[in-house]
């Protein structure tokens, strides 16, 4: 098996909430991270994220380089599922 076939299996095994190997471009990005924000314990939690996520989706609009939106994908799903362990592990 193919080092990046790993890497890819790995972050889709740990992704917080089914579908994100199914993540293919920045809107389908945007949305699966909004659907992470809602499962997150409290508001304000739930707030902070929206908005990290908005923001972070305006910073990276004008990006056309294939290779460069995929790594920020990949990275994004990473993030998310850390933040979802973390506050899986607060309950």
């Amino acid at each position: 098996m193919h080092l990046s076939s790993k890497i890819k299996l790995k972050s889709l095994i740990m992704a917080p909430l089914p579908n994100a190997e199914l993540v293919q471009n920045s809107l389908q990005l945007y949305r699966y991270l909004l659907r992470c924000c809602k499962q997150l314990p409290e508001e304000n939690i739930r707030q902070h994220y929206r908005h990290a996520v908005r923001q972070s989706f305006k910073v990276h609009a004008d990006e056309d380089n294939p290779e460069r939106i995929q790594q920020i994908i990949k990275r994004a799903i990473e993030d998310a599922d850390w933040v979802m362990n973390k506050y899986k592990k607060q309950k």
